[in-house]
């Protein structure tokens, strides 16, 4: 792929490929060793790589700080992957949030 210009299809790409490695030999691939740890194990990694890229852009390391968000979205991705969410399904709700006031969408999230 040496040429490509960088783009968002690298994540539909990285979804991809995440989703191929499911069932995979954990021992071969450290997706499938995340992928068999379960949920709860990939959200601990996330929350990690999450602490990460807050700590970077504290520093204000704009470097770091896109390394690190690089780590956040490929172990959000193996996240979704093990809950079987898709992509698609994230970017329906980003849809339906669409053009409606932040403040607005938080309060009809509200219960009771």
């Amino acid at each position: 792929m040496a040429g490509r210009k960088p783009d968002a299809d690298v994540l539909a790409r990285l979804f991809a490929t995440i989703r191929a490695r499911k069932g995979s030999d954990p021992g071969l691939s450290y997706t499938a060793k995340l992928l068999s740890g379960g949920p709860s194990a990939i959200a601990r990694k996330l929350g990690e790589e999450s602490l990460e890229t807050v700590i970077a852009a504290l520093q204000e390391d704009a470097e770091g700080t896109a390394r690190e968000s690089a780590d956040l979205l490929y172990h959000l991705l193996v996240l979704w992957a093990s809950l079987g969410i898709a992509p698609e399904d994230v970017w329906a709700e980003l849809a339906r949030r669409e053009g409606v006031s932040g403040i607005a969408e938080k309060a009809s999230r509200k219960k009771g």
